[in-house]
């Protein structure tokens, strides 16, 4: 496997991707009782029939381990007022969780407060470069009205509509 330096396109490609607006999400995991999560903004719809995400997970996370030995993760999609929740959870160590009110929802962390969470079932792994592509069954979900957090231009912030349009 080469190294992103090695990739021709690599520094063009890393430019491009900062110019996708995403949404920014805390992936989670229960360990004996132990929150575990990482923030993500690589997460997208996949089916509604049955209803299905995917998320990425670098490779050598510890939280894909997790993933991978419980069949279980959390989808924690963050509210536009959560962007110090998402610098906390993106940092390396076990103290991601100091000071994040959680409870326990499909066998897995919802954080409070979050715009939006799904619970998911493992239905899938599929490799891909430096990351894993977890397939994930929804098994629950819940929304609160909130504007989401997003990603864009390697800052957060968040949607406004635009003027003048409607649903």
């Amino acid at each position: 496997m080469s190294t992103e330096e090695n990739h021709p396109v690599a520094p063009a490609f890393r430019e491009v991707m900062a110019a996708v607006c995403t949404p920014v999400s805390v992936i989670t995991g229960l360990d004996d009782g132990v929150p575990h999560g990482t923030t993500v903004s690589a997460f997208a719809s996949l089916s509604m029939a049955p209803p299905m995400v995917l998320v990425s997970l670098d490779r050598g996370s510890d939280l894909l381990a997790l993933v991978r030995r419980t069949g279980l993760l959390g989808v924690n999609v963050l509210g536009s007022g959560q962007s110090e929740l998402a610098t906390q959870c993106a940092r390396k160590g076990a103290d991601k969780f100091t000071d994040v009110a959680w409870e326990l929802h499909a066998g897995v962390p919802r954080i409070a407060g979050a715009a939006g969470f799904l619970g998911c079932t493992v239905a899938g792994l599929v490799p891909g470069g430096d990351h894993v592509i977890v397939l994930g069954d929804v098994v629950a979900a819940e929304t609160v009205a909130d504007a989401p957090l997003t990603y864009h231009g390697r800052v957060f912030g968040t949607h406004f509509a635009l003027e003048g349009v409607t649903r």
